[in-house]
């Protein structure tokens, strides 16, 4: 087959090598009976399978640091989720084998979140991973996984498994494609992470043959079949011109007419802070401060714990802008300590700020160690909230924040199209706003943001979403306050001209993706950005939002 194929490009680089496929196997035990002797022995070993893999996915997380850390974390809480084991427990009890139960109780879990349309069941992909990890385990074979070959290739798969993901070597995997996934999801956000072209959401990606050699362009989400000896100069042409643009243009970001636009790393722990540092970001837009509390699960950590890692990632950026948002649990954050353990529909639960605000001491605890991880350093703190709705929870948060103390801005992240809708009356309690546009856009469109099917709808450059960005941006604006962008979005340099000119004033991405942003916005001045954000929402879809604001940047 040669063709020209396009998925969602979701980490920016050129690749060309020859395909490698995922290795699968089918990991249904057999519907084997046991006596009713022999199940406290059945429960014993699917509690030490499900301990030993939550175990090996942590000590993943360790090695890999940052983003990955925490997913895998999250991973870990699955394995060791105490109403699947107790349902596993129950099945051994009626005759199951320890097998069987485990795949039977993690069958009934998907199915209804599937059927449910959570937030969770976006996270279908690891719960099958850890159901897998555990089966495999009970049957002594090996778990599927990245193929062994003595040269480079590119990595095709139905989906990825951040477990595998995590550990990509970068000189090894020189790409990868798969048949599912959207641009938010985990493996998406790991590629960013690792610096490895890919592309998500290609039909058909799992029909190339086995060493078939294809070019990868993890910017457009093209994928090349077979391409000729022109293509690939082209390409590696490309490539080449593409690095050389990057390594022209440094220092701070701003358009060619000097309107800056300060550009920050999303961190995910003190182990992203050197690429951060190296990428040339001018601080952190985003702190994600879960990892802390996902390593126990059981209890949140110390307020000397907390302190000692959160000055480690303030003293990185002594003169930089650090914004910390504080923990964000819930969803597919499930902490047994402060989230409920039996909501019906967890993404619009107890989440986030709702879930701190019902247990204050968590939330006291956390601003009491910015403030003492910030005592004597120049760094300039900002504080910011999850899932914020309205005024009234701005306001609550604020007076906290106030409460102990805690010398910082204080601001909220804009992830419910309700906040974006009145930003100006939430801006009255804080001082700035921060665009999470990956959940703005699940929840604008109530689609699911790991969903493969519904990926069209969680493309940022869905118009109706352009339109929240630009409503916040404009109310930040009147009221003389921030609103920076700390989504996935930010990471594209078009659309992030294109949220400039919206009037977002800061964007905030993963490391790898900084160069590019830098370098696209110094080929533009704000009022090239300005009329490429007015072309793109004026459109009637994504793909013609694209469309029409490469247009007005390329001065088609």
């Amino acid at each position: 087959m040669d063709a020209t194929l396009r998925g969602v490009g979701v980490s920016h680089g050129l690749a060309v090598g020859e395909v490698r496929h995922m290795g699968t196997a089918v990991l249904e035990p057999p519907a084997k009976r046991i006596g009713r002797d022999e199940a406290p022995r059945e429960q014993r070993r699917a509690r030490s399978a499900a301990n030993a893999v939550a175990a090996d996915l942590e000590a993943r997380g360790q090695l890999a640091g940052g983003d990955a850390q925490e997913v895998l974390g999250a991973q870990a809480m699955m394995a060791r989720d105490p109403e699947l084991i107790a349902d596993v427990e129950r099945r051994i009890t009626v005759g199951s084998s320890a097998e069987r139960a485990v795949y039977d109780a993690f069958a009934a879990y998907r199915a209804l979140l599937s059927g449910a349309g959570q937030y969770v069941a976006g996270r279908v992909a690891d719960l099958d991973d850890v159901r897998n990890r555990i089966v495999a385990r009970l049957l002594g074979v090996p778990m599927p996984g990245v193929p062994d070959s003595d040269a480079p290739f590119v990595l095709i798969a139905r989906d990825l498994a951040p477990a595998d993901t995590a550990l990509l070597d970068p000189t090894q995997v020189l790409a990868f494609v798969t048949e599912e996934g959207g641009p938010t999801s985990h493996s998406a956000i790991l590629a960013r992470a690792l610096g490895v072209p890919a592309v998500v959401a290609l039909p058909g990606a799992g029909e190339l043959a086995e060493g078939t050699v294809i070019a990868v362009d993890g910017s457009t989400g093209e994928v090349t079949v077979n391409p000729s000896d022109t293509e690939q100069a082209m390409l590696a042409r490309t490539a080449g011109e593409r690095r050389a643009a990057l390594a022209a243009v440094s220092g701070p970001g701003a358009t060619s007419d000097g309107h800056k636009v300060p550009l920050l790393a999303n961190v995910g722990s003190p182990a992203d802070v050197q690429a951060a540092v190296e990428a040339g970001a001018e601080g952190v837009g985003l702190f994600r401060t879960e990892f802390l509390f996902l390593e126990d699960g059981a209890a949140a950590p110390s307020v000397e714990r907390q302190a000692k890692v959160y000055r480690q990632v303030l003293e990185a950026f002594p003169q930089g802008r650090v914004v910390v948002r504080v923990l964000d649990a819930g969803a597919d954050k499930p902490l047994g300590f402060l989230t409920p353990a039996d909501e019906p529909n967890p993404a619009l639960g107890v989440r986030g700020l709702r879930a701190l605000l019902d247990h204050p001491e968590v939330l006291r605890d956390q601003l009491s160690a910015l403030a003492r991880a910030a005592a004597g350093l120049p760094v300039y703190l900002e504080v910011m909230a999850p899932m914020v709705a309205d005024r009234a929870d701005a306001a609550a948060f604020a007076e906290v924040c106030r409460a102990v103390g805690l010398r910082a801005k204080c601001g909220v992240m804009v992830e419910i199209p309700s906040a974006a809708l009145r930003a100006r009356s939430v801006l009255q309690e804080v001082e700035f706003l921060s665009l999470g546009t990956n959940d703005l856009a699940q929840y604008t469109f109530a689609a699911d943001r790991q969903v493969g099917a519904v990926s069209r709808l969680q493309d940022p450059w869905q118009p109706a979403l352009l339109d929240l960005v630009a409503l916040a941006a404009e109310a930040a604006r009147a009221e003389d306050k921030g609103c920076g962008v700390c989504g996935e979005a930010a990471a594209d340099p078009v659309l992030a001209c294109v949220l400039t000119g919206l009037g977002v004033t800061s964007l905030s991405m993963g490391a790898s993706a900084i160069p590019y942003v830098r370098a696209a916005l110094a080929r533009h001045t704000l009022a090239q950005c300005e009329r490429a954000a007015s072309a793109a929402r004026a459109a009637d879809g994504a793909e013609q939002a694209r469309s029409a604001a490469h247009a007005v940047l390329s001065g088609e």
